[in-house]
């Protein structure tokens, strides 16, 4: 237990709060940083005459770079959106969030994996499934669900709320809301088809966009439209 002497549901706000915060952003910024490793030695072979020529010997590793960065970039910030809902967090919210940060952190070592030995493009390696891709995909899998599930607690636990977001989320039933329990479910297909045939994942990741349109929520695009007429 989190905190035994006081129990998993008592909310910590404040400096505490703060905190969580700084350390969860701090995580994720060292993350993302890491995963330009997997293609920083990435040198010209000898002989080799132009650059582009070594981003097309080396281009899966080069797209799954910029793919997981963006992915990682927009999974903190839908993660940040909930968190700027919320005046504290209890026991349930730091796990949660702990195993969230344990999952981006862990995604720069599949990820160079996955670009190393599969990626887009690579016809040698596209015929062959493997683990890597399912560890890859597993990987944004759980963390889309790990998502999820802390948006769905603080959801329905109003004592995390802020007032104002306590007032919005009450009685709304908008699709966005599982958002990240949709992605999840599709990076897990994405995970399980790229185990018989990578070709047919490789291209599977484009579903992705109209996922994104279609769980958009209503009340995000309105709060979109508010700023932008103030």
């Amino acid at each position: 237990m989190l905190f035994p002497h006081r129990g998993l549901k008592e909310i910590h706000t404040g400096r505490d709060f703060e905190r969580l915060i700084n350390f969860s952003d701090a995580v994720v910024a060292v993350a993302i940083t890491v995963l330009v490793l997997a293609i920083v030695d990435i040198q010209p072979a000898e002989g080799e005459p132009t650059v582009w020529k070594i981003i097309a010997d080396n281009s899966g590793q080069i797209f799954t770079f910029f793919f997981t960065f963006l992915v990682v970039g927009i999974m903190w910030l839908a993660h940040n959106r909930v968190l700027n809902q919320l005046r504290g967090f209890d026991g349930l919210t730091f796990w949660l969030n702990l195993l969230w940060l344990a999952g981006i952190a862990f995604l720069p070592w599949p990820s160079s994996m996955y670009g190393e030995e599969f990626g887009w493009g690579n016809a040698d390696t596209l015929e062959h499934g493997g683990g890597t891709s399912v560890l890859y995909w597993g990987t944004l899998a759980f963390i889309s669900a790990l998502a999820f599930l802390i948006a769905w607690h603080a959801r329905h636990t109003p004592a995390l709320l802020e007032p104002k977001a306590r007032e919005a989320l009450a009685g709304s039933g908008d699709r966005g809301q599982y958002r990240g329990l949709v992605f999840a479910g599709l990076f897990m297909l994405i995970a399980l088809v790229s185990a018989y045939s990578q070709e047919v994942a490789s291209w599977m990741p484009f579903l992705l966009i109209p996922a994104s349109v279609l769980m958009r929520s209503p009340s995000a695009l309105n709060d979109l439209v508010e700023n932008s007429d103030s």
